[in-house]
């Protein structure tokens, strides 16, 4: 999009800075356009709405200043409108030095919020800056709560803020037969009910009311504008001290509870709202967490184990030595840990990835090929099925003395690496050089805040990738309640696990981490349509009684 400007002299482009108006969305971050991406990677100053800061953040680059907007009227909090530090001096002041400025505002810049009166005052300097449209939150929440706001009939749609809303506006809308998109607060759905009645609409008209949109806490509700105010209560939402939320309420036929049941995929997923324990780095759970998170869980990333350097260093020291030398036909790599390991070593040496030249390169997954390809370095092997040494096995070639010069394979992996691999290829016909790259220990316990949520029922599922993560988890932090779901990838995690005093609940059909995420939303699938035969609410497994009973799925 070009940017736009006030009528004045050419040289205020060239003394000022520039100004990017940007739409984060509703909430979850997926929904930012690319041109917002773009725009937040090449910002020297991000000022953001507090409840959009955590969405856009990580798309900026490192060192971006982040000048606060602190609330100053603590009185306008339970109106939900809280009166934010002066926007636009922040933004004019960063302008005015020659910044790159983002201003980033909830849902939509033209839609949702104040960002005209910014808009103007950067055209009245001759600040140039763009608008980089979002998704609006009246548009959005609507989408994700499984209500068309349109259908091929077509239908008038207003939207209508309850807080600033005029007599002649409820009227408006209280006379027509269009869809009504109310954006007010939990405790203010009534009254906005009240006055549509008031204005015309039958209290019969059906209305879906969804709090936290499209975020894994969204939560709707469906009712009509004369019983929501009951359908509040009865459901314990109200009264709350949480009354201030925004949420989005809309009004019409296409909100009715019967089109909802079909339509509501968000709130639908698997595990919707579950808060999964995955107890591995960040690093090693990327895709596994993305994996969760498309299933509508909450991953959270607690690392069981430390890795530090071998006690003896000379082993791997004279295998790096080899590679350099000619000594290996193939390196395989079963961990990024062990990437890791040998890239730091060949820094040490003043090498890159060009020392890999002329030597075959296997990686046992995904994960591992990626910090490979990071490093320079494309792997020659992947395992096309299984991401695992038996996967990788699958796929390696036997040693031909014909076509390969060399026999030997240099294999740099941790300390308490399963044989496996090296028994395989030896049988295979190579020659292994298996070295110790690294050392994996105990990691540090978590905060205290994630042990207690641990112990106490905070999680709704932890993911056990091994033995090693059973006995670390609960050495680190203690045992995890008995209304988590506990899913172990395999038997003899299983069996740990259950020696350690769990139950498990879902074990996993093969020795894969996806199929263990799958394994797990299969598990949620069954539950959520058990309580919906039974009559029953959908509630995750921490909101359960404690002591239910569970029964182990395979």
């Amino acid at each position: 999009m070009s940017p736009t400007a006030a009528s004045k002299p050419s040289s205020a482009f060239t003394a000022c800075g520039h100004v990017t108006f940007l739409g984060a969305g509703p909430g979850d971050p997926g929904l930012l356009t690319l041109r917002a991406v773009e725009a937040l990677a090449g910002a020297d100053v991000l000022i953001a709405e507090p409840d959009v800061l955590d969405v856009v953040r990580g798309h900026a680059r490192a060192g971006v200043s982040t000048p606060e907007l602190a609330v100053v009227d603590d009185a306008s909090i339970p109106a939900g409108v809280p009166v934010l530090r002066d926007a636009t001096n922040l933004v004019m002041e960063a302008a005015r030095g020659g910044k790159r400025v983002v201003r980033a505002v909830s849902g939509d810049p033209g839609l949702d919020g104040n960002a005209g009166a910014e808009m103007l005052a950067c055209a009245a300097e001759g600040i140039p800056f763009e608008v980089v449209p979002g998704v609006a939150t009246a548009v959005g929440v609507p989408a994700y709560a499984g209500v068309p706001l349109r259908d091929a009939e077509g239908a008038d749609v207003r939207f209508v803020d309850a807080r600033t809303a005029s007599e002649r506006c409820w009227a408006e809308v209280g006379s027509s037969d269009g869809t009504v998109v109310v954006s007010t607060s939990l405790d203010s759905v009534a009254a906005a009910a009240g006055e549509l009645v008031s204005a015309g609409r039958k209290p019969d008209t059906p209305l879906t009311v969804t709090v936290a949109g499209t975020t894994t806490r969204q939560r709707t509700w469906t009712a009509t504008l004369g019983s929501i105010a009951q359908v509040l209560k009865q459901a314990k939402v109200l009264p709350s001290p949480e009354g201030h939320q925004s949420v989005i309420a809309v009004v019409g036929e296409r909100s009715s509870a019967a089109q909802r049941d079909q339509l509501a995929w968000f709130e639908s997923k698997p595990l919707f709202g579950w808060k999964v324990l995955v107890p591995r780095t960040k690093e090693q759970a990327a895709s596994l967490s993305d994996q969760l998170r498309s299933y509508g869980a909450v991953p959270s990333e607690v690392p069981t184990i430390a890795v530090e350097p071998p006690r003896t260093p000379q082993q791997m020291e004279r295998a790096v030595k080899g590679l350099v030398t000619g000594r290996y036909e193939w390196i395989a790599f079963t961990s990024v840990n062990a990437v890791k390991a040998v890239r730091e070593k060949f820094e040490e040496y003043g090498l890159d990835a060009r020392a890999f030249a002329g030597i075959k390169v296997a990686a046992v997954g995904e994960q591992t090929a990626k910090a490979l390809i990071e490093f320079g370095v494309k792997p020659d092997l992947v395992p096309s099925g299984e991401q695992s040494a038996a996967g990788l096995l699958e796929d390696w070639p036997p040693y031909d003395p014909v076509f390969d010069p060399i026999d030997r394979v240099f294999l740099p992996r941790a300390d308490i690496a399963t044989e496996t691999l090296v028994a395989g290829l030896i049988e295979l016909g190579w020659e292994v050089d298996d070295v110790t790259a690294y050392r994996t220990v105990r990691a540090s316990p978590p905060p205290a805040e994630t042990r207690e949520a641990i112990k106490g029922g905070g999680f709704d599922a932890v993911l056990f990738t091994s033995s090693s993560t059973v006995r670390n988890l609960v050495g680190i932090a203690g045992k995890p309640h008995n209304v988590t779901v506990i899913a172990c990838i395999g038997p003899a995690t299983a069996k740990t696990a259950e020696e350690h005093g769990l139950r498990v609940d879902v074990l996993s059909p093969e020795p894969s981490v996806h199929k263990l995420a799958e394994a797990l939303a299969e598990f949620g699938i069954r539950r959520r349509q058990a309580a919906l035969e039974a009559g029953d609410p959908v509630t995750r497994p921490s909101e359960r009684r404690p002591g239910a009973r569970r029964r182990r799925t395979t």
